[in-house]
Protein backbone atom coordinates (compact mmCIF):
# COMPACT_ATOMS: atom_id res chain seq x y z
CA UNK A 1 0.00 0.00 0.00
CA UNK A 2 1.11 3.68 -0.49
CA UNK A 3 2.60 5.42 2.22
CA UNK A 4 3.45 9.15 3.17
CA UNK A 5 6.21 9.50 0.40
CA UNK A 6 4.19 7.71 -2.29
CA UNK A 7 0.90 9.68 -1.14
CA UNK A 8 2.34 13.20 -0.94
CA UNK A 9 4.06 12.81 -4.68
CA UNK A 10 0.93 11.94 -6.41
CA UNK A 11 -0.56 14.68 -4.10
CA UNK A 12 2.09 17.12 -5.60
CA UNK A 13 1.73 15.77 -9.48
CA UNK A 14 -1.86 16.63 -8.65
CA UNK A 15 -1.32 20.20 -7.65
CA UNK A 16 -0.22 21.62 -11.40
CA UNK A 17 -2.70 19.65 -12.70
CA UNK A 18 -5.99 20.32 -11.28
CA UNK A 19 -5.40 23.37 -9.25
CA UNK A 20 -8.61 25.87 -10.25
CA UNK A 21 -10.20 23.84 -13.16
CA UNK A 22 -13.31 22.73 -13.63
CA UNK A 23 -15.06 19.04 -14.16
CA UNK A 24 -17.31 19.20 -17.39
CA UNK A 25 -17.71 15.48 -16.93
CA UNK A 26 -17.08 12.36 -15.30
CA UNK A 27 -17.26 8.87 -16.58
CA UNK A 28 -17.72 5.95 -14.24
CA UNK A 29 -16.52 2.43 -15.64
CA UNK A 30 -16.71 0.22 -12.70
CA UNK A 31 -18.70 1.03 -9.85
CA UNK A 32 -16.45 -0.26 -6.88
CA UNK A 33 -14.12 2.81 -6.52
CA UNK A 34 -17.21 4.75 -6.24
CA UNK A 35 -18.72 2.14 -3.24
CA UNK A 36 -18.46 4.92 -0.62
CA UNK A 37 -20.71 7.37 -2.48
CA UNK A 38 -23.77 7.21 -0.99
CA UNK A 39 -25.83 7.62 -4.18
CA UNK A 40 -24.01 5.50 -6.19
CA UNK A 41 -21.95 5.43 -9.37
CA UNK A 42 -24.38 7.98 -11.27
CA UNK A 43 -24.96 10.67 -8.51
CA UNK A 44 -21.18 10.58 -8.17
CA UNK A 45 -20.77 11.36 -11.94
CA UNK A 46 -23.17 14.00 -12.03
CA UNK A 47 -22.40 15.48 -8.58
CA UNK A 48 -18.72 16.51 -9.77
CA UNK A 49 -20.25 18.46 -12.70
CA UNK A 50 -19.51 21.90 -12.62
CA UNK A 51 -17.41 21.80 -9.59
CA UNK A 52 -13.90 23.60 -9.32
CA UNK A 53 -10.66 22.15 -7.85
CA UNK A 54 -8.50 23.92 -5.13
CA UNK A 55 -5.16 22.71 -3.52
CA UNK A 56 -5.18 18.92 -3.09
CA UNK A 57 -3.95 17.95 0.66
CA UNK A 58 -3.22 15.00 2.45
CA UNK A 59 -3.32 13.89 5.53
CA UNK A 60 -1.18 10.53 6.05
CA UNK A 61 -1.73 8.07 3.58
CA UNK A 62 -5.20 9.91 2.83
CA UNK A 63 -5.56 12.65 -0.44
CA UNK A 64 -8.44 14.75 -0.75
CA UNK A 65 -9.10 17.19 -4.06
CA UNK A 66 -11.24 19.80 -2.61
CA UNK A 67 -13.45 22.17 -4.33
CA UNK A 68 -13.87 26.00 -4.51
CA UNK A 69 -17.37 25.48 -2.83
CA UNK A 70 -16.04 24.04 0.20
CA UNK A 71 -17.00 19.80 -0.75
CA UNK A 72 -14.19 17.16 -1.50
CA UNK A 73 -13.47 14.46 -3.63
CA UNK A 74 -11.92 12.06 -1.28
CA UNK A 75 -9.42 9.66 -2.53
CA UNK A 76 -7.51 6.58 -1.05
CA UNK A 77 -5.60 4.61 -2.96
CA UNK A 78 -5.39 1.31 -1.35
CA UNK A 79 -3.10 -1.21 -2.66
CA UNK A 80 -2.87 -0.43 -6.35
CA UNK A 81 -5.15 2.86 -6.87
CA UNK A 82 -3.42 5.42 -9.61
CA UNK A 83 -4.03 8.93 -10.69
CA UNK A 84 -2.89 9.55 -14.32
CA UNK A 85 -3.51 12.95 -16.04
CA UNK A 86 -3.27 12.32 -20.17
CA UNK A 87 -4.85 13.62 -23.25
CA UNK A 88 -8.31 12.94 -24.04
CA UNK A 89 -7.34 11.61 -27.13
CA UNK A 90 -4.79 8.96 -25.30
CA UNK A 91 -5.75 5.39 -24.76
CA UNK A 92 -7.32 4.99 -21.08
CA UNK A 93 -4.63 3.52 -18.94
CA UNK A 94 -5.12 -0.27 -17.86
CA UNK A 95 -7.87 -1.14 -14.95
CA UNK A 96 -8.79 2.66 -15.42
CA UNK A 97 -12.23 3.21 -13.47
CA UNK A 98 -12.91 7.15 -13.47
CA UNK A 99 -12.23 9.58 -16.03
CA UNK A 100 -12.80 12.87 -15.13
CA UNK A 101 -13.08 15.17 -17.94
CA UNK A 102 -12.28 19.18 -17.53
CA UNK A 103 -14.21 22.55 -19.36
CA UNK A 104 -10.83 23.56 -20.63
CA UNK A 105 -10.42 20.42 -22.75
CA UNK A 106 -7.21 19.70 -21.27
CA UNK A 107 -5.34 16.66 -19.70
CA UNK A 108 -7.87 14.50 -17.79
CA UNK A 109 -8.03 12.90 -14.59
CA UNK A 110 -7.67 9.34 -14.52
CA UNK A 111 -8.16 6.60 -12.08
CA UNK A 112 -6.79 3.33 -12.16
CA UNK A 113 -6.77 0.52 -9.56
CA UNK A 114 -6.12 -3.01 -10.69
CA UNK A 115 -7.30 -4.61 -7.36
CA UNK A 116 -10.29 -1.75 -6.44
CA UNK A 117 -9.22 -1.74 -2.61
CA UNK A 118 -8.74 1.79 -3.25
CA UNK A 119 -11.43 4.31 -3.87
CA UNK A 120 -13.48 7.57 -4.91
CA UNK A 121 -16.36 9.33 -3.08
CA UNK A 122 -17.25 13.06 -2.30
CA UNK A 123 -16.91 14.40 1.02
CA UNK A 124 -19.84 17.40 2.04
CA UNK A 125 -18.04 20.47 3.82
CA UNK A 126 -14.78 18.08 3.71
CA UNK A 127 -12.03 20.83 1.56
CA UNK A 128 -10.97 21.38 4.95
CA UNK A 129 -10.64 18.21 6.53
CA UNK A 130 -13.16 15.58 5.69
CA UNK A 131 -14.85 14.10 8.57
CA UNK A 132 -14.26 10.89 7.16
CA UNK A 133 -10.06 10.89 8.32
CA UNK A 134 -10.43 13.44 11.22
CA UNK A 135 -9.54 10.57 13.75
CA UNK A 136 -6.46 10.34 11.40
CA UNK A 137 -2.95 11.86 13.07
CA UNK A 138 -0.89 14.16 12.24
CA UNK A 139 2.77 12.55 10.47
CA UNK A 140 6.27 13.74 10.54
CA UNK A 141 6.10 15.76 8.24
CA UNK A 142 3.62 18.13 9.12
CA UNK A 143 5.50 21.53 10.33
CA UNK A 144 2.55 21.66 12.70
CA UNK A 145 3.14 18.66 14.76
CA UNK A 146 3.32 18.55 17.97
CA UNK A 147 6.22 16.44 18.71
CA UNK A 148 5.88 16.04 22.13
CA UNK A 149 2.46 14.85 21.92
CA UNK A 150 3.30 12.16 19.82
CA UNK A 151 6.65 11.13 21.66
CA UNK A 152 4.68 10.95 25.27
CA UNK A 153 1.84 9.12 23.42
CA UNK A 154 4.00 6.44 22.02
CA UNK A 155 5.63 6.02 25.07
CA UNK A 156 3.29 4.96 26.99
CA UNK A 157 1.78 2.32 24.79
CA UNK A 158 3.12 -1.54 25.97
CA UNK A 159 3.01 -3.06 22.46
CA UNK A 160 5.65 -3.47 20.57
CA UNK A 161 7.25 -0.36 18.58
CA UNK A 162 6.42 -1.55 14.98
CA UNK A 163 2.69 -1.81 16.06
CA UNK A 164 2.86 1.49 17.03
CA UNK A 165 4.48 3.59 14.55
CA UNK A 166 1.62 1.46 12.27
CA UNK A 167 -0.80 2.82 14.10
CA UNK A 168 -2.09 5.57 11.96
CA UNK A 169 -3.89 7.35 15.59
CA UNK A 170 -0.90 7.86 16.81
CA UNK A 171 1.20 8.92 14.06
CA UNK A 172 -0.24 8.94 10.53
CA UNK A 173 1.80 7.77 6.92
CA UNK A 174 4.12 5.64 8.40
CA UNK A 175 3.60 1.77 6.75
CA UNK A 176 5.37 -1.55 6.34
CA UNK A 177 8.22 -0.08 4.14
CA UNK A 178 9.30 2.72 6.43
CA UNK A 179 8.44 1.32 9.73
CA UNK A 180 11.41 -1.12 8.83
CA UNK A 181 13.71 1.58 7.47
CA UNK A 182 12.96 3.55 10.69
CA UNK A 183 13.96 0.55 12.85
CA UNK A 184 17.09 -0.69 10.93
CA UNK A 185 18.31 3.24 11.43
CA UNK A 186 17.64 3.21 14.67
CA UNK A 187 18.71 -0.82 15.70
CA UNK A 188 15.39 -1.49 17.43
CA UNK A 189 14.07 -4.65 17.17
CA UNK A 190 10.18 -4.23 15.66
CA UNK A 191 8.80 -6.16 18.84
CA UNK A 192 10.47 -4.08 21.88
CA UNK A 193 7.25 -2.49 24.08
CA UNK A 194 7.00 1.14 23.53
CA UNK A 195 6.77 2.26 26.69
CA UNK A 196 10.52 0.27 27.30
CA UNK A 197 12.33 3.67 25.38
CA UNK A 198 13.58 6.29 26.28
CA UNK A 199 12.36 9.50 25.23
CA UNK A 200 15.64 10.14 23.98
CA UNK A 201 15.95 6.61 21.77
CA UNK A 202 11.66 7.27 20.54
CA UNK A 203 12.83 10.79 19.02
CA UNK A 204 15.85 9.67 17.74
CA UNK A 205 13.50 6.57 16.39
CA UNK A 206 10.76 9.32 14.44
CA UNK A 207 13.43 11.59 13.46
CA UNK A 208 15.39 8.33 11.40
CA UNK A 209 11.06 7.96 10.68
CA UNK A 210 11.06 11.45 9.41
CA UNK A 211 14.19 11.60 7.55
CA UNK A 212 13.75 7.77 5.83
CA UNK A 213 10.56 9.36 4.15
CA UNK A 214 12.12 12.90 3.00
CA UNK A 215 14.66 10.58 1.19
CA UNK A 216 11.81 8.54 -0.55
CA UNK A 217 9.93 11.64 -1.15
CA UNK A 218 12.61 13.46 -3.00
CA UNK A 219 13.07 10.33 -5.54
CA UNK A 220 9.69 9.73 -6.12
CA UNK A 221 8.79 7.33 -3.07
CA UNK A 222 8.96 3.38 -3.54
CA UNK A 223 7.71 0.88 -6.51
CA UNK A 224 8.70 -2.26 -6.36
CA UNK A 225 6.07 -3.06 -9.25
CA UNK A 226 3.65 -0.86 -11.48
CA UNK A 227 0.91 -0.93 -9.02
CA UNK A 228 2.09 2.51 -7.81
CA UNK A 229 3.50 5.19 -10.43
CA UNK A 230 3.25 9.02 -10.17
CA UNK A 231 0.05 10.77 -12.34
CA UNK A 232 2.91 11.18 -15.59
CA UNK A 233 3.10 7.44 -15.29
CA UNK A 234 7.20 7.37 -13.68
CA UNK A 235 8.08 4.98 -10.97
CA UNK A 236 9.79 5.76 -7.63
CA UNK A 237 13.19 5.07 -7.15
CA UNK A 238 13.69 4.59 -3.26
CA UNK A 239 14.27 0.95 -3.70
CA UNK A 240 17.37 0.82 -4.82
CA UNK A 241 18.78 2.02 -0.96
CA UNK A 242 16.62 0.19 0.83
CA UNK A 243 18.77 -1.00 4.06
CA UNK A 244 16.15 -3.40 5.38
CA UNK A 245 12.96 -3.75 3.48
CA UNK A 246 13.03 -6.81 0.75
CA UNK A 247 16.06 -7.26 1.73
CA UNK A 248 16.10 -10.93 3.03
CA UNK A 249 19.37 -12.53 2.72
CA UNK A 250 21.51 -9.97 1.94
CA UNK A 251 24.01 -8.31 3.68
CA UNK A 252 23.23 -5.44 6.50
CA UNK A 253 24.62 -2.29 5.40
CA UNK A 254 26.01 -2.08 9.11
CA UNK A 255 27.28 -5.58 9.97
CA UNK A 256 27.66 -7.53 6.52
CA UNK A 257 25.28 -10.31 8.40
CA UNK A 258 22.10 -11.46 6.05
CA UNK A 259 18.53 -9.53 6.93
CA UNK A 260 16.22 -12.09 7.72
CA UNK A 261 12.03 -11.76 7.11
CA UNK A 262 9.68 -13.08 10.24
CA UNK A 263 6.14 -12.96 10.04
CA UNK A 264 4.67 -9.53 10.99
CA UNK A 265 0.81 -8.86 11.53
CA UNK A 266 0.16 -11.13 8.52
CA UNK A 267 2.80 -9.53 6.92
CA UNK A 268 6.85 -9.44 6.55
CA UNK A 269 8.99 -7.58 8.93
CA UNK A 270 13.04 -7.01 8.42
CA UNK A 271 15.45 -6.84 10.44
CA UNK A 272 19.32 -7.64 10.83
CA UNK A 273 20.15 -10.05 13.47
CA UNK A 274 22.88 -8.32 14.87
CA UNK A 275 22.07 -4.84 14.85
CA UNK A 276 18.17 -5.17 15.83
CA UNK A 277 19.06 -7.90 18.75
CA UNK A 278 15.30 -9.34 20.44
CA UNK A 279 14.97 -7.79 23.16
CA UNK A 280 15.29 -9.83 26.43
CA UNK A 281 12.57 -11.44 28.18
CA UNK A 282 10.38 -11.57 24.88
CA UNK A 283 9.90 -15.38 23.47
Amino acid sequence: MPELPEVETVRLGLVGAVLDRSIAEVSVLHPRPVRRHAGGADDFASTLVGRRFTTPRRRGKYLWLPFADGDALMAHLGMSGQFRLDAPDQPLPPQCRVVIGFTDNGPELRFADQRMFGGLWLSPGGAELPPEIAHIAGDLLDPDLDWERVVADVRRRSSGIKRVLLNQTVISGIGNIYADEALWRACLHYDTPANRLSRATTVSLLEHARDVMTEALAVGGTSFDRLYVNVNGSSGYFSRTLDAYGREDLPCARCGRPIVREAFMNRSSYRCPSCQRRPRGLS
